[in-house]
């Protein structure tokens, strides 16, 4: 029933977006009576559709790069920080170089939790030039006697094809969070 209701929802916002779309309005594509799309027709890069999720609602999609786009290279994407007990605080930093040919801007840096704080270059980098992510994460409660694993994500959001770029850290926690107060 969750599939029909999904794809139904689906199928309803597809219509939707076709019958507001008035003279004047820049569609994603028109569609010809042989079923293809018509080459003519602009995209609007800010016109973005929404992904329904399980319990119904609608998420945005991923922002959409409106300006020139660039590239990013980073020297790891991920990091084991290994094991640590409770309550240590560890720190990467990950080194990029925008290998593009435009300066890159980074627009945000979010994590998967909110034990982990990202610092990112709020100036644009040029061309060439290299830059760096400082990732905190607060291991304070996140151990057991046993060991937890962890493995957070950090979601970089640039002028960059695809315009995010993700990186990991993970390890193990040891120690219960009582011995860490």
């Amino acid at each position: 029933m969750k599939k029909f209701f999904f794809v139904f929802m689906l199928g309803m916002s597809l219509i939707a977006c076709k019958n507001e779309a008035k003279d004047g309005d820049v569609a994603e594509a028109s569609v010809g009576t042989e079923g293809t799309a018509d080459a003519a027709t602009p995209v609007d890069a800010n016109m973005a559709m929404t992904t329904p999720t399980a319990d119904g609602s609608a998420t945005p999609a991923a922002p959409v790069a409106t300006g020139p786009t660039t590239s990013i290279k980073f020297a790891e994407y991920e990091y084991d920080f290994g094991t640590v007990k409770d309550g240590e605080k560890v720190t990467k930093i990950f080194k990029f170089t925008n290998t593009g040919k435009e300066p890159l801007v980074i627009t945000n840096a979010t994590a998967s939790c909110g034990c982990t704080v990202p610092d990112w270059p709020k100036d644009a980098i040029a061309p060439g030039k290299t830059g760096e992510i400082k990732a905190v994460f607060d291991s304070k409660g996140k151990g057991t006697a046993e060991g937890a694993a962890q493995s957070k994500t950090i979601d970089i959001t640039a002028n960059t094809e695809p315009t995010t770029t993700n990186l990991r850290i993970f390890g193990t926690v040891v120690g219960t969070p009582q011995a860490a107060q």
